[in-house]
C-alpha cells in the first residue's frame, strides 16, 4: 500500500478543512498520515525532511491577498519549492495550495484537494 503524508497550512482553518475533506475523499486506498503547519511557506520544509518516508505527498493551505506584495512572494516560494523539491526527489508532490484574492473565492475552490489527490494519483500509476 502507498504511503501518502498531506502536509496541511491551517491559517485559514475553515478553508484548509475543506481542502484536507476532498483530499481525503479520494484517497481511500492509501495509507495517509496528516501533518498541520501554521501557514503554507512551513509547507516544502515539512516535506523534505519526510521525504525518504513517503511515496507521495500533498500540500494543502491557502493565501489570500492582502494589501501588501507578501501574498506573491509566499505564493511563488511554496509553489516553487514544492516543484523543485518533487522533481528532485522524483516524487509525486499534489499542490493543493489555493491563491485567492478573498475568502469567498476561497470557499468556492474548496474542492481543490481532490485535483491535488487526483494529480499524485495519476503520477503514481505511471
Amino acid at each position: 500500500m502507498k504511503k501518502i503524508l498531506i502536509v496541511l497550512a491551517d491559517y485559514y482553518d475553515d478553508i484548509s478543512s475543506l481542502l484536507l475533506k476532498s483530499a481525503k475523499n479520494r484517497l481511500n486506498k492509501f495509507s495517509l498520515k496528516i501533518i498541520r503547519v501554521p501557514g503554507v511557506f512551513e509547507i516544502p520544509v515539512t516535506i523534505s525532511k519526510n521525504i525518504k518516508k513517503y511515496d507521495a505527498f500533498i500540500a494543502l493551505g491557502c493565501v489570500i491577498k492582502g494589501e501588501t506584495p507578501h501574498f506573491e512572494f509566499i505564493s511563488s516560494a511554496s509553489t516553487q519549492a514544492i516543484m523543485n523539491i518533487s522533481v528532485d526527489s522524483k516524487k509525486p508532490i499534489g499542490n493543493g495550495i489555493i491563491t485567492c484574492l478573498n475568502m469567498k473565492q476561497a470557499k468556492a475552490r474548496g474542492k481543490k484537494g481532490k485535483e491535488a489527490a487526483d494529480a499524485i494519483i495519476s503520477v503514481l500509476s505511471q
